[in-house]
């Protein structure tokens, strides 16, 4: 993400309708990655759920709006307090806010900048979903994201993007998300599994996903929505920068891809389709964080290392016994980790800082930065998101019934199911309105 606040210099910036209109189809790209991702989780479910997997990504561009305008802007983009959390009143409502006030030290209004990082503050809640499918109550659901999003994603974000952030002041670099999404979603979703335990025949039934479609379609709207997501966090395009950056974002997430693919034909003796829509999200999420740091070389390099890793992570779930249904520890916390790391190694300082990684001569300053920013993101949200989910577990109960999860939480939760085959034919009646069979004789003569 770009500097979130500077200070504004003698010859302040004057609005730009070219970065504002930019910056407007950015926020509309990355709103568009919330749907995507709920077609490629609910593709990867068993059907009897994919209506709630949907409604599980879908409820957060309702919950998360309103908290965002009501305060969430205000505590996460704020006048800094205590380098943990902003607080500004002009924020509250987005009341105090002049049509045409720019957001300090670009050419952006300020309404521009908050409404794309709603978006952000909207998709990161709905990726936890992804290790929770099949189990959890709908209304707990809500509440958690509720929760989650004013206790743990609005001051992260404060930390890594808002002027007096302790990260964001220690020079820890995070292009679009890596330690405030990707991390942050995946440890989030370790902790609360970690609390409502397994799916009913975990490692013992199938639990292929239904539609594959589906998934290759989310994956695709994700790669496209995801250079608004990446490119855009630079907040203009004045220098280039976010050009390297929508050039690495294509390139990390190809080269993760492949690298995904050759493993699981090494591994496993097949290229699936699972296998190239996973490669991709885990390419897209490790260049996050780092594609404003690095060259196209390097891009390629941490798509290569996100593929092959994120590859084998996958499977952790079973050796370690914990049930992340949609690979989200894997592909997302991984991945963020990775890509924030490999910032302290790639960064040529050329690109959005003067900030060099180990491999071009800066030392081992920036990675010891990086390794602070990723492990102090993912140890609060992991405490804190297991400590909601156990007061909402205590309280409401965050899990369906046994039986419920059994036969199906869409029909429990949602009273629909997500395929009705009832006039699809094959019955009875269809059988009975049909045309007769020709009768059958035999040795009958035909003249010609």
């Amino acid at each position: 993400m770009a500097p979130a606040i500077t200070t504004l210099a003698a010859d302040a910036p004057e609005l730009s309708a070219a970065n504002t209109g930019f910056m407007l189809i950015c926020s509309a790209l990355v709103m568009l990655m919330t749907p995507a991702l709920a077609f490629f989780y609910g593709g990867m479910v068993r059907v009897k759920s994919t209506l709630n997997m949907l409604m599980m990504s879908f409820i957060s561009l309702g919950i998360v709006t309103i908290l965002w305008v009501l305060f969430g802007f205000s505590l996460a983009f704020g006048t800094d307090v205590g380098s943990i959390i902003g607080w500004s009143s002009d924020y509250v409502g987005l009341s105090g806010i002049g049509v045409t006030e720019l957001w300090d030290g670009y050419t952006i209004p300020v309404y521009v900048f908050a409404v794309f990082q709603l978006m952000f503050a909207i998709l990161t809640p709905a990726l936890i979903s992804g290790a929770l499918a099949d189990r959890v109550k709908f209304t707990a659901w809500a509440l958690f994201i509720t929760l989650w999003v004013t206790v743990v994603y609005f001051p992260v974000a404060h930390w890594v993007w808002g002027a007096g952030g302790w990260l964001f002041e220690m020079g820890v670099i995070d292009f679009a998300g890596g330690t405030a999404v990707h991390i942050n979603a995946g440890a989030a979703a370790l902790g609360v599994i970690l609390v409502i335990g397994k799916r009913v025949g975990f490692k013992k039934d199938p639990m292929r996903p239904h539609s594959l479609p589906l998934v290759m379609l989310g994956a695709g709207l994700l790669w496209f929505g995801w250079f608004g997501f990446n490119a855009g966090s630079w907040l203009g395009n004045d220098d280039g920068v976010g050009a390297v950056m929508f050039v690495n974002t294509q390139v990390a997430t190809a080269a993760a891809m492949l690298a995904w693919l050759a493993y699981e034909k090494v591994r496993h003796g097949s290229f699936t389709t699972l296998g190239a829509a996973s490669g991709a999200v885990a390419g897209l999420v490790a260049i996050t964080p780092s594609g404003g740091a690095v060259s196209p070389l390097g891009a390629i390099a941490i798509g290569v290392i996100a593929g092959l890793l994120c590859a084998m992570a996958v499977g952790l779930k079973y050796k370690f016994g914990y049930d992340d249904s949609l690979d989200v520890i894997g592909v997302h916390l991984v991945g963020g980790v990775l890509g924030s790391l490999l910032v302290g190694l790639f960064a040529t300082g050329g690109v959005q800082s003067d900030a060099k990684g180990l491999f071009y001569g800066g030392g081992l300053d920036q990675l010891g930065k990086q390794a602070v920013g990723v492990f102090a993101v993912l140890a609060y949200s992991l405490i804190a998101s297991a400590i909601l989910a156990l007061i909402i577990d205590k309280t409401m109960g965050m899990r369906v019934s046994e039986d419920d999860e059994v036969s199906g939480i869409d029909q429990v939760e949602h009273a629909e199911t997500a395929y009705d085959f009832s006039g699809a034919g094959g019955g009875a009646s269809s059988r009975s309105t049909a045309a007769p069979a020709p009768a059958v004789t035999e040795n009958k003569k035909v003249d010609a």
